[in-house]
């Protein structure tokens, strides 16, 4: 804790802080490390193999192959949460699953399930939005922007 919060602490206060970072369970960082990059890779080593399976057998080039890889990966993640399965996952791998599809699909259909019973509208739609809007909004709009900068560099540049 810093000297400057430390300050405006009583003293009783300081020794209650002290007491309580002495028997604060040290954090196994590396550990942690290890298996949010173990469970990372694999979700991204399956979207990989999932892409290559697009190509291979469905025609797809690489390209194309981009979106239905996608949409496997969130209808697999939408699947194992509704299971609770993504749930134990996360548990135990913390930020590994939080690769950006995945991650997303979960934190959406999350507050979907554990709001339906207010309703489809008010309930599902009202609290996925509250989740998916802020994301989606500043995914449009940073496109916009670029989109914007893209334009004005080929008119001014001639790329």
């Amino acid at each position: 804790m810093s000297s400057k919060k430390n300050k405006k602490l009583t003293p009783v206060q300081q020794e209650y802080q002290k007491f309580a970072q002495k028997r604060e369970p040290k954090r196994p960082a590396f550990t942690n490390c290890l298996k949010a990059f173990l469970v990372g890779g694999t979700i991204c080593t399956i979207g990989q193999g999932l892409q290559w399976m697009f190509i291979k057998y469905f025609g797809f080039t690489e390209t194309t192959a981009g979106n239905p890889t996608v949409a496997t990966l969130i209808i697999i993640s939408v699947l194992l949460t509704g299971f609770g399965v993504y749930d134990h996952m996360a548990q135990w791998a913390g930020a590994g699953t939080a690769v950006p599809v995945t991650g997303f699909a979960n934190t959406v259909s999350s507050a979907a399930i554990e709001h339906r019973s207010e309703g489809y509208v008010l309930g599902v739609g009202a609290n996925m939005y509250k989740v998916a809007g802020p994301v989606i909004t500043y995914g449009v709009f940073s496109a916009f922007i670029i989109a914007l900068i893209k334009i004005i560099i080929m008119e001014l540049g001639g790329i």
